[in-house]
This record gives C-alpha cells, sequence and structure tokens, in this order.
C-alpha cells in the first residue's frame, strides 16, 4: 500500500522554498511515498488548519519544517491524532529537533527521520488568564523569559541565528522581579521573588544548555525552574551553574517536577509557549498529556 504524507512548511524559514520543497519530494519518493499534500501557512495561520486538513485527509506521516511556533501549533493539533510528526529544523531555535537528537542539516534530517523510527512523547496542556486553552511541546515562561524572546527580532535572528537570543539576554539582564506563587501537583504552593519562572517538557537550550537537566519528552513529567539573581554581579555564577550539574541547585535558581504546575505571578508579566510571544497576563498552567504525540526519531 502506498503511503501519503503531509508537508507543512513556513516559508519565510526556509532560503528557497522551492529547492527545500524538490528535495523533501525526492525523498518521500524514494521511499516509496506518493505525492505528498504540499501546505504552506501564512501570517495568519501558524499551521492550525494545515495540520487539520491532513488530519482530514488521512495521511500516514506529516513533515513540519518552520519555526519552533510553527512546530508547537502543528504539534498541538497532531496530538492524539496517531500521525507521526516529522520535524525538519528551519527555525533559529529548532529546540524540539535539537532535543530529539535530529540533524540541523536537512539533508541528514531528511535521511534521519524518513528512515528512523517513531517515539510517543509528551504534549503539555496550558491554561492561563487571557489565553485560549493551548498546548505545547518545548516549553512555556513568563518573565525575563518571555522577554527576551521578545526583544530578539527577526532581522538580527537571521543575521546571527540563535546568537539572536544572546544578544536579547543581554539587554535584559535587569529584567525586573516578580512576585511568584508556585504549586506543583497537590503539594502546598511556595512563593519565590524571581526574575523569570519557565516550565519545560524537554531541558536544553542552543548551544547545549541543560536549562532543565532532568527533563525528558517521555517520561510523563514536566519541570520547572525559577532564576532569581539579585544582582548583575550574580548572573556569571548562575551561568555557570546551568553549565555545571553539581552546581545547579542554590539560592539564584531551583526546580521543580512534577505532572501539573501552576506559575501564578502578583503583577502582570510577559508570557511566552515555544518561542512565541504570547499575551500578557498573571498566570499558566501546565498539564502534562502523556505520550500524547507520535513523532519520528532518528
Amino acid at each position: 500500500m502506498i503511503s501519503r504524507a503531509a508537508v507543512i512548511l513556513n516559508p519565510i524559514k526556509v532560503p528557497d522554498p522551492d529547492e527545500f520543497r524538490s528535495k523533501v519530494v525526492s525523498a518521500l519518493t524514494e521511499r516509496g511515498f506518493e505525492e505528498p499534500l504540499w501546505l504552506e501557512t501564512t501570517v495568519d495561520d501558524a499551521g492550525s488548519a494545515m495540520a487539520k486538513r491532513a488530519i482530514d485527509e488521512t495521511v500516514d506521516l506529516v513533515v513540519v519544517a518552520g519555526g519552533d511556533g510553527t512546530v508547537r501549533v502543528v504539534c498541538a493539533e497532531l496530538a492524539r491524532s496517531g500521525i507521526p510528526v516529522a520535524v525538519l529544523p528551519a527555525g533559529t531555535g529548532n529546540l524540539l529537533a535539537r532535543n530529539l537528537g535530529i540533524s540541523l542539516d536537512l539533508d541528514q534530517a531528511l535521511t534521519e527521520l524518513l528512515d528512523g523510527g517513531e517515539q510517543r512523547i509528551d504534549s503539555v496542556q496550558i491554561e492561563g488568564d487571557q489565553l485560549e486553552t493551548d498546548r505545547f511541546v518545548v516549553m512555556a515562561g513568563l518573565g525575563l523569559d518571555a522577554a527576551i524572546i521578545a526583544d530578539a527580532r527577526d532581522g538580527l535572528k537571521k543575521q546571527i541565528g540563535w546568537a539572536a537570543y544572546v544578544v536579547s539576554t543581554l539587554k535584559n539582564l535587569n529584567h525586573p522581579f516578580v512576585r511568584v506563587e508556585i504549586t506543583v501537583d497537590d503539594r502546598p504552593p511556595v512563593r519565590r521573588r524571581a526574575r523569570t519562572v519557565v516550565i519545560g517538557n524537554v531541558g536544553t537550550l542552543q548551544a547545549n544548555i541543560p536549562l532543565l537537566p532532568d527533563a525528558r519528552p517521555d517520561d510523563g513529567r514536566i519541570d520547572a525552574v525559577v532564576l532569581a539573581p539579585r544582582r548583575l554581579a550574580h548572573w556569571p555564577r548562575l551561568a555557570l551553574s546551568l553549565l555545571i550539574k553539581s552546581m545547579q541547585e542554590g539560592r539564584h535558581i531551583e526546580r521543580f517536577s512534577g505532572e501539573t504546575i501552576q506559575v501564578r505571578a502578583a503583577t502582570t508579566v510577559r508570557r511566552q509557549l515555544d518561542g512565541d510571544e504570547i499575551t500578557d497576563g498573571h498566570a499558566l498552567t501546565a498539564s502534562v498529556d502523556p505520550g500524547a504525540l507520535l513523532v519520528r526519531v532518528p
């Protein structure tokens, strides 16, 4: 029986869409797929309608290529569908691809994914004030984390790639503290004064920085980190602690793990989902949906 794939592409994320299409179609054809259903995202739709059409067409595989935002939207729609997703890195962050061990080179990634296997990973349901119920697969955050993402301009990302986030981080080191209340599962809430809180389904950032070293995409749990350096002078030690596991817990960094994590801020703060800035608000509540997403892996 001949298989059919749908390819969902954010065309602004690849330098030559025609060359990209030629490579992907050729790779699929070589492996017995018929002509794929080709769907491109738009300014108004980052992939939701495209993913829904792929489901309606009962394709055997969805190939998604775009930034972390495109990947998030497509994976949110495909959760619990049973259709495997192959993530081709085409954005600046490519965090899901990095955490799944997928090559950032297109030709190699195509070979790894189309000749690889399948794995079930968790999807995370997210709720909050001024926010429709949604899902993410990488990370959600509020405070400094969201400010860094918002201030990493597209033009700079095109010029220097993920290093644009380093530039944005340096600009935002004095981001104000926010008082937060963190509730993990049915444990008593804890209160902290933080620069940022990040909830993650995976743990590694660009440059292989292990922000959440114990996070795994298939462990049925989510993890959170609170960063709270009090002064600029504390940032170098905090940065070092992110790289050296023996130093990771301290007064400026704290981690939590559970199946549901709620973060409530005392004031309105910036928020983000998988690298996309979302509406400012006070709270985020994340709940793991174990094994909800079927992905292709090397």
